[in-house]
């Protein structure tokens, strides 16, 4: 029987835990939280002192009685849940279920699950952190009550099956706020020239800058036909020249937010999926040769640290692996913001020798990908910077001001493993030619264009994540769960990667806005988040409960009374039940509009709305409509679905396949999109753009 006893989370932490330690330890999952608030009530006391109810969890019985028993046998527990205040609080939670004695020192961490983390943790165990406890306490309960007392208020006065909360609701509000700037946007017009000129038999671009008093805006064709007349009879001159040498570093390690951004932009994961692929990384994968190995550093923290040993351990990589050149003579290191907590390291692979190529076979598609992405932003970051030349110019035409710039690559340094993704479009790299002051330039081609100011972007889920962080709204491990939120309630759609409010989230925005004026305000987010922060070093989380709850009260009562009632009818299409001969309705759901039987719950019949395709199933003839999944996936099927089970991923294409005669369809299947033939037996394939 064995002589200790460790408890973690999940079962494949402790499958990667069990091959560190001996036969005299058994590691047990407790499958996430055993207790927590009811969900049929508010489950807090707040006369008394905001005391939380803690119930266990609906089908956790049978598994702590099990915990109980080992707990009996065992000479001492181990409570190994992950290292932060989420994992803090399963432990006394734990502690309290197992009638463990609060003061033995039995808690244990570890910032990334390899042998010597474990081992050494066993080393230092402490007691459980009463104020990390209390600084998760505070935030369910703060959320239980913001979340079961505004959301009845909804149902009455809006919709059933709505929901308000502490973050997701400052989040809908930043995107319907945003919806608004774009649509209260007036364009506004204006002009640009470029002119393509050449020396020797080098080309290069120079647009528009000024007159000689400055910056010069032009605003209308007759102002740009007025400068026309004067440059087309001038010459060009090089009246200014600048060349420098500038250094570009490398991004820091990830933190929760920048993976996610990252891996939003270069990979097109969901901050969902990021997180879930992260956390089997960090618990363990089984890897051939090494067994179950922990990959990463745990994957919710805002520090940019690293430790000494991982910083030695890159520059040991790099130096079997790059000259000299790529690495640099320091240690390097990134600055943390202010506000972070820096409880645990940045985001890094705990093996560098374990690299993507070595460990690709033994993970899934995704895993291999999220772990390169981490792989190689850390190795990057410990290289020295990239080097490039620069140059500028200055020319002048009749009195006119253009200016030409270029860059070429001197040195790689880090972007040989790694270069950051960016929202904006980047400039493809150029090179000026060698220009000397005072000669004059061959004229190719003159070109004004008009422009028109655009409006504000939408976000998208890695622009959002940014502007939560930027502005102090949420924290690393609730960045994830609160976009899915908003989306799982129909307040905001997906359109490509755009974040869009629905009807209902402006209504419901609306009533918020009026009605819980700080609950949506960000600065008064931003400080609660921190007042939050504090319960860690010992301040008391009642007092910022009662603080809160004085000003929440009012609000709540006032809005009780005040709140004026909504109805929303829903849309009514020509699309007839099949089930039960009604009108189905337009509604809206986390992937868009959908098709539903107003006779629900009667009948539960949905549709999807699809597009036509304007192409025929190769089947039975039907029409190939655009769908989506269950999952918001575009795919594309035959609409006598479920009789005929044609479909496709990629998009069908009218015109038929040269070779063959069959239906061709575009998509990109691995690498650039291309167009092929949907027959097996035929190869025809072209790029998706050669007409």
């Amino acid at each position: 029987m064995a002589k200790y006893l460790v408890i973690v989370e999940s079962p494949s932490k402790a499958n990667t835990i069990k091959k560190y330690l001996g036969k005299d330890y058994k590691v047990m999952a407790s499958m996430g939280h055993i207790v927590d608030l009811p969900k049929s009530q508010l489950g807090v006391e707040i006369e008394n002192n905001f005391k939380p109810k803690y119930i266990t969890i609906r089908g956790k019985g049978e598994l702590l009685t099990k915990l109980k028993k080992e707990a009996k046998t065992a000479s001492k527990v181990y409570l190994a849940t992950d290292p932060d205040r989420e994992g803090e609080a399963i432990s006394w939670h734990i502690a309290n279920s197992l009638e463990l004695d609060e003061k033995a020192k039995n808690r244990i961490t570890f910032n990334e699950i390899t042998k010597t983390a474990v081992k050494e943790s066993l080393k230092s165990a402490r007691e459980i952190d009463i104020n990390l406890v209390d600084a998760q306490q505070a935030r369910r309960v703060l959320d239980r009550i913001v979340g079961y007392q505004i959301s009845p208020l909804l149902w009455r006065n809006v919709k059933k099956g709505l929901s308000a909360g502490r973050v997701q609701s400052v989040v809908t509000k930043l995107i319907c706020d945003r919806e608004e700037e774009i649509e209260k946007f007036i364009p506004v017009e204006y002009w640009t020239i470029s002119a393509s000129l050449k020396k020797g038999k080098e080309k290069f671009e120079a647009k528009f800058f000024s007159d000689k008093k400055g910056k010069l805006d032009i605003s209308s064709e007759a102002e740009a036909d007025n400068i026309l007349k004067v440059i087309e009879k001038s010459d060009f001159v090089v009246s200014e020249v600048k060349n420098a040498i500038k250094e570009r570093h490398p991004a820091a390690p990830f933190t929760t937010s920048t993976l996610q951004q990252e891996a939003s932009r270069k990979l097109g994961f969901v901050t969902k999926r990021t997180m879930s692929v992260a956390q089997g990384l960090y618990e363990g994968v089984e890897i051939k040769g090494h067994g179950s190995v922990g990959l990463i550093t745990y994957m919710r923290t805002d520090s940019l640290r690293i430790s000494h040993e991982a910083g030695v351990a890159a520059k040991a990589y790099l130096t079997q692996n790059f000259d000299k050149e790529y690495i640099p003579s320091y240690m390097p290191q990134y600055k943390t913001k202010k506000n972070a907590q820096d409880a645990h390291e940045a985001i890094r692979p705990t093996d560098v020798f374990l690299t993507p190529a070595i460990v690709k076979d033994s993970l899934k598609p995704e895993q291999y990908k999220l772990y390169k992405l981490i792989w190689e932003r850390f190795v990057a970051s410990q290289m020295t910077s990239a080097v490039y030349d620069t140059s500028n110019a200055v020319i002048d035409a009749g009195g006119y001001v253009f200016k030409a710039s270029g860059s070429r690559i001197k040195f790689a340094g880090f972007t040989k493993i790694y270069e950051e993704g960016t929202d904006e479009a980047k400039d493809k790299e150029s090179k000026l030619p060698e220009l000397i002051e005072g000669e004059t330039l061959e004229v190719k081609e003159i070109e004004p264009k008009q422009n028109f100011t655009a409006p504000p972007s939408r976000y998208t889920e890695a622009s959002l994540i940014k502007a939560m962080e930027e502005n102090g709204v949420g924290r690393p491990s609730t960045y994830a769960p609160t976009l899915s939120t908003i989306l799982d309630r129909g307040y905001v759609i997906k359109e490509q990667k755009s974040l869009k409010p629905t009807d209902l989230g402006k209504i419901v925005n609306e009533k918020m806005v009026k009605h819980f004026e700080e609950i949506v305000d960000i600065d008064f987010t931003a400080k609660m988040e921190n007042d939050l922060d504090s319960v860690e070093e010992g301040r008391s989380w009642t007092d910022i409960m009662a603080e809160f709850y004085k000003g929440f009260e009012e609000s709540l009562k006032a809005a009780e009374n005040g709140m004026e009632k909504v109805t929303i009818e829903d849309e009514e299409s020509d699309v007839v039940c099949e089930k039960c001969g009604r009108k189905m309705v337009i509604k809206q759901g986390r992937f868009g509009k959908f098709l539903a039987c107003p006779g629900f719950p009667a009948c539960r019949n949905t549709k999807t709305i699809a597009k036509e395709t304007g192409v025929n199933c190769p089947k039975c003839g039907g029409m190939i409509l655009e769908k989506k999944s269950q999952k918001g996936k575009k795919y594309y099927g035959c609409e006598n679905n479920p009789t005929c089970d044609f479909m496709l991923w990629g998009e069908p294409q009218k015109e038929k396949c040269p070779k063959c005669g069959s239906i061709l369809e575009k998509g990109s299947f691995r690498g650039p999109k291309k167009i092929k033939c949907t027959n097996k037996d035929c190869d025809y394939e072209r790029g998706a753009t050669k007409k």
